[in-house]
């Protein structure tokens, strides 16, 4: 059994759930099996946002983030149902129990998928037993489909995973990585979003073989240090751990501000809340990262700090939504003193990719239709400056000393 684990690397998993949503509802109720279904907000609003969708569905070409109107004329069948969230928080609790009753090590990255690093787990197997043995318990008890991906790194195995679908079991080596990966599209590469692609393609990088051979010089230009660690995992590298912890590791990223003299009028901290935001946010973006967590410091004109922090629903990243945020956790806070330092920080940071596969179900609507605002509105500052559009309390304050002159 030794031949199948080496000597100095890791034997990893990467276990994805196949359309996880839809598929505990087919699970609850077994006449849905068979039928093309979607997870949308709300089944009777029209402009609903399909959130996932059972691979019936797929072959009409329905797809996630597709309204509602739009899959119904690709397959006027199309069974639309509103989510149970609570429900599919159950059955991700049930599969991870399942994942724990094999290694401890087991490293959740979102409610339906996760990492486990059985490396010391010979007397169960070779990797394909012990697959093979997770996914049909996995069916057996939860009714629930799985694809299972087996490689010695995360990254490889991620890749994996999305090789057969459903029920798939993919082995992917370091040496498997010329022929299966280097031909693929950058977009099909795991931890590469749209955006990054178009960057990318700018630099004529189209395959994940570009990527690999790319200049390290112009990618750190580009993307700065994440683009060394993409061309790494192009290459089949990837030394992070399987690390049941990580969740819980918190990160940050932020920005702030000291004032040469102190500052109480409320449309000039707006502005500063402002210029943090956007600086966060390009931040963030340049990063590779979303924000889970916002956190506001305050020092006042005697030194005194404080520093607040909301969890929020869903992790963000536009300018607009961390100042929304931040803004509200300063009027909350304030005590109306002169300020001298103010800064904006995320925190509990989420990967860009891993944001977008985890957006919580009754959140992603609301997301889908303030997308096009928030990018209309960085536009437009863009073009005319930051006071093209202003917060109605900023206005107030500019009117009021219009009229004192």
């Amino acid at each position: 059994m030794n031949e199948y684990y080496p000597k100095n690397g890791r034997v990893i998993l990467h276990i994805d759930m196949n359309s996880f949503f839809a598929s505990v509802e087919i699970a609850d109720h077994p006449e849905l099996k068979g039928k093309p279904i979607a997870i949308a907000g709300d089944p009777k609003e029209r402009k609903g946002v399909i959130v996932t969708c059972s691979y019936e569905a797929r072959e009409y070409g329905v797809k996630t983030t597709m309204p509602v109107w739009e899959a119904k004329k690709l397959c006027p069948h199309l069974l639309i149902i509103q989510p149970h969230h609570d429900r599919y928080r159950e059955a991700s609790r049930d599969f991870f129990s399942i994942l724990h009753q094999i290694t401890p090590l087991v490293e959740p990255v979102s409610i339906d998928e996760g990492y486990v690093d059985i490396t010391e787990e010979h007397h169960l197997g070779s990797p394909v037993q012990i697959s093979k043995f997770i996914q049909q318990r996995i069916f057996s008890e939860l009714s629930l489909p799985c694809s299972i991906g087996i490689a010695p790194n995360k990254f490889l195995a991620k890749m994996a995973s999305d090789m057969k679908k459903p029920m798939g079991i993919t082995i992917l080596r370091k040496r498997d990585v010329a022929n299966k990966l280097w031909p693929l599209p950058i977009l099909d590469m795991h931890g590469i979003g749209k955006k990054t692609a178009e960057k990318l393609q700018s630099i004529h990088i189209f395959t994940i073989r570009d990527l690999a051979h790319a200049n390290d010089i112009q990618l750190k230009q580009l993307l700065g240090i994440r683009g060394i660690q993409l061309k790494e995992r192009a290459n089949g590298i990837d030394a992070r751990p399987v690390d049941p912890e990580s969740i819980n590791i918190t990160k940050s990223i932020g920005r702030s501000r000291t004032f040469p003299e102190d500052i109480i009028e409320d449309h000039v901290i707006d502005v500063v809340l402002q210029n943090l935001a956007k600086e966060t946010s390009l931040r963030l973006k340049r990063k590779g990262y979303l924000t889970a967590n916002i956190m506001i410091t305050i020092r006042y004109h005697n030194r005194k700090t404080i520093t607040r922090s909301r969890k929020l629903h869903r992790p963000i990243q536009e300018t607009e939504e961390l100042f929304y945020e931040a803004r509200s956790l300063f009027i909350q806070h304030w005590n109306g003193n002169p300020v001298r330092l103010l800064g904006v920080t995320g925190s509990d940071l989420v990967e860009e990719q891993q944001a977008n596969e985890q957006l919580d179900l009754f959140t992603y609507e609301e997301i889908a239709k303030k997308e096009p605002l928030y990018k209309t509105i960085s536009q437009l500052r863009d073009k005319f400056g930051e006071n093209v559009i202003q917060t109605g309390r900023a206005i107030k304050q500019t009117s009021a000393k219009n009229k004192k002159k």
